[in-house]
């Protein structure tokens, strides 16, 4: 197996060096994912083109208009973003090389004149909205909540001639940039709260594992019967592979049909992750592999010795040596 040097760098498959690298992000301009590619190095030297949706960035990634797209994936208070996931479970199969962690903070924005006591309606996205919903029942109890594209969205609406609503919840930048007032700091719900963003391109090349390392999975249910999703999680569980994310989230297909969508501790040149796989794709042949890719925390699994590579090596040369007749 070969693997990409360096994760956090340009896609391995930008083109002859000194090529211009394309990044796209789910926009407008100021969105937090614009902040998460900014955290990758090279970004900020990079052409950026905001995209008005995750489906969009990513078939802009498919086309070849863009080298890698950044989109959310997880928040920590709601979370896993299912645009993201649905996007990701269908059409051609892309994969995930970086992940990046941003903390978010949220400021209530409006146009300059404008109260508190004059908010009558209130605009963001539904992820940001449900980390605000305590402090807006608290103290814009009347203001109805109208459903934004991004947070960056609804601030730049706001901006406009005769916008749709009164009051913004975005990030302090976008309202800087845009010359909105922010009449509230930090009025999310839940301190310290985080979004995973992840860097996705086609596939190609794998980052090398480090030891610290996230692999991402979507796993069709082939068929419903009893026990269908513990056929799954054993393969994981009898090689010491923890899995730290899992959602099932609806194919549209017809209502009951579902896929998971998983994230599991270790890279796929680990020898547990690897058996582990192999058994999935015998369950379950529609397997999709996101990829493997160091985690934004660096924080390395506990491998028991029976699961460790050297354990995995230790039994296929004592299986190979009963196959030799010794």
């Amino acid at each position: 197996m070969t693997h990409a040097a360096d994760t956090a760098a340009a896609p391995h498959h930008s083109g002859p060096q000194g090529e211009t690298v394309v990044y796209t992000y789910l926009g407008p301009e100021g969105t937090f994912t614009e902040a998460a590619l900014l955290r990758i190095p090279g970004a900020s030297d990079a052409v950026r083109i905001p995209a008005p949706s995750v489906n969009s960035a990513l078939e802009m990634v498919r086309s070849g208009q863009a080298n890698a797209a950044v989109v959310p994936i997880e928040n920590s208070v709601e979370g896993g973003v299912s645009a993201t996931l649905d996007a990701l479970s269908a059409g051609t199969s892309l994969r995930i090389l970086h992940e990046i962690l941003v903390p978010i903070t949220f400021v209530l924005a409006v146009r300059p004149g404008i109260g508190l006591a004059d908010i009558r309606t209130v605009s963001t996205h539904t992820h940001a909205w449900a980390q605000c919903r305590e402090w807006a029942a608290a103290n814009i109890p009347s203001a109805e909540y109208l459903p934004a594209s991004s947070t960056a969205a609804a601030a730049v609406e706001l901006a406009r001639e005769e916008p749709a609503f009164d009051a913004a919840i975005c990030a302090p930048l976008v309202a800087e940039r845009l010359g909105l007032e922010v009449l509230r700091e930090d009025i999310g719900d839940v301190r310290d709260a985080v979004t995973r963003f992840v860097m996705i391109s086609l596939p190609g090349l794998l980052p090398e594992p480090t030891g610290a390392d996230k692999t991402t999975l979507v796993i069709p249910l082939p068929e419903d019967h009893p026990g269908a999703l513990m056929d799954i999680l054993e393969q994981f569980s009898t090689r010491g592979v923890n899995l730290s994310r899992i959602e099932s989230r609806p194919t549209g297909m017809f209502l009951g049909d579902y896929f998971f969508s998983i994230d599991a501790d270790g890279h796929v040149a680990d020898a547990r992750m690897a058996d582990a796989l192999k058994g999935l794709h015998r369950i379950s042949p529609g397997l999709r592999f996101l990829g493997s890719y160091p985690r934004a925390d660096r924080r390395e699994p506990e491998v028991s010795r029976h699961t460790s590579d050297e354990a995995f090596r230790d039994a296929d040369i004592w299986l190979q040596s009963l196959l030799n007749g010794y």
